[in-house]
C-alpha cells in the first residue's frame, strides 16, 4: 500500500504542472462578473458551474464553454483569457466549469481518468449537462457550442470534443493533450513529456470509439502551443494534428502555411475544401495561454503568470475562426 500511495503522490505532483496556472488575483469586478448557478443536473463529475452573459444578450447566441488548467479556478481563467471580454464584444454567452480539490488535490480536470473522460460518466457528463443548461437558459444555438482550455483544461477540451461531438461545432485546445493519450501512454506524464506512439489512425480510433453512435459532422480543432513549452511539449500539438486530421478525412500536409503575428501558421482542409485543423505555433513561448492586453480590435486578455503577453490573443483568434466576431 506504501508503494502505490508513493506512486500517487508522483503523478499527482506530475499532474500539478499540467496548466498550473497560477493567475494573479481577480479583480472585484472579474470575480462578480460570472455567477455560479447550481442544479444543472445530476452532476456526476461533482464540478461547480459558473456562466457569464452580457447584459440583454438576444435568444440564438452562441456559447462557448471555458476550460481552466490545474490550481486554477473560474473566476481568474475566464477573465484573464480575454474571454468574458469578447463576450462583451461579440455577443455569446461563457460557460467556465470549475474543479473541486476534492475530486483532484491540484485541481486539475480528470481528463486521464477513464470514468471522467468517457460520455455520459463523470466529469465529461457534468460540463455536457452545463452546456444543455445554459442553451436552455439563454434560448443559445445548439448549432454554435465551442469549447476551450488551457493545458489540463485543454486536454479536457479534448475529452468533450471526441466523447460530445455532437454538442459541439468546434475546439480550442491551448497547450493541452490528444484525446487518450494516458491511454496509449501508460502514463498522463509520458503525454506531457514525450507524447505516445500512435499512428493517425490510432489516434483518430480513440476519439471515433469515444462515441461509436456518432454520424454526424465532427468539431473541427484549432491548437495554440508555445514552442518553447517545457511542461506539455509541443509534440502534442503535433499528436492533436494527426487526430483530428484523421478524424476528418484529411491528410498530414497543411493547406495554408504562413504566419500570423510573425508566428507559424498551418491550416489543414478536409475532402469537402473546407478547414478542419489549425494550428498557432508561438515562436519562442514556453507554458501559457497566448494574450495580447489592449484595447485594439484583435486584443483581449490580461498577462500574468502564465498568461504570456506575446502580441496575439488566443482567445480573439479562435473566436474568429469559429465566426464569433
Amino acid at each position: 500500500m506504501t508503494s502505490i500511495r508513493v506512486a500517487l503522490l508522483t503523478v499527482l505532483t506530475a499532474l500539478a504542472a499540467v496548466g498550473a496556472v497560477l493567475l494573479p488575483a481577480p479583480s472585484a469586478g472579474a470575480a462578480a462578473s460570472l455567477e455560479p448557478v447550481t442544479g444543472f443536473g445530476s452532476n456526476p463529475g461533482a464540478l461547480k458551474m459558473y456562466r457569464y452573459a452580457p447584459e440583454g444578450l438576444p435568444a440564438g447566441r452562441p456559447v462557448v464553454v471555458v476550460l481552466h488548467g490545474c490550481t486554477q479556478d473560474a473566476a481568474g481563467y475566464g477573465p484573464g483569457s480575454g474571454w468574458t471580454e469578447l463576450a462583451d464584444r461579440w455577443g455569446f454567452s461563457v460557460v467556465v466549469p470549475e474543479q473541486q480539490s476534492a475530486n483532484n488535490a491540484s485541481r486539475c480536470f480528470n481528463w486521464f481518468q477513464t470514468g471522467d473522460s468517457s460520455r455520459g460518466q463523470g466529469e465529461a457528463s457534468s460540463v455536457a449537462q452545463m452546456v444543455d443548461r445554459q442553451l436552455a437558459d439563454a434560448s443559445g444555438d445548439a448549432g454554435r457550442v465551442y469549447v476551450t482550455g488551457l493545458s489540463g483544461g485543454g486536454a479536457m477540451a479534448a475529452v468533450m470534443m471526441a466523447a460530445y461531438p455532437d454538442k459541439f461545432a468546434a475546439g480550442g485546445i491551448v497547450a493541452g493533450i490528444p484525446y487518450g493519450c494516458a491511454q496509449a501512454a501508460g502514463s498522463p506524464f509520458v503525454c506531457l513529456s514525450v507524447g505516445a506512439t500512435q499512428t493517425p489512425k490510432q489516434w483518430g480510433d480513440r476519439v471515433r470509439a469515444a462515441y461509436p453512435g456518432h454520424t454526424g459532422p465532427w468539431p473541427r480543432l484549432t491548437v495554440v502551443h508555445g514552442s518553447a513549452d517545457t511542461t506539455v511539449k509541443p509534440v502534442n500539438m503535433g499528436d492533436l494534428v494527426e487526430q483530428w486530421t484523421d478524424v476528418h478525412g484529411a491528410d498530414q500536409r497543411p493547406d495554408v502555411s504562413d504566419t500570423v503575428g510573425g508566428h507559424p501558421h498551418q491550416v489543414f482542409k478536409g475532402p469537402d475544401g473546407s478547414g478542419v485543423v489549425e494550428t498557432y505555433s508561438i515562436t519562442g513561448m514556453g507554458h501559457g495561454q497566448p494574450v495580447d492586453p489592449g484595447t485594439g480590435a484583435e486584443q483581449c486578455g490580461t498577462a500574468g503568470a502564465y498568461l504570456l503577453d506575446v502580441d496575439l490573443c488566443a482567445a480573439y483568434r479562435l473566436g474568429k475562426g469559429w465566426g464569433l466576431g
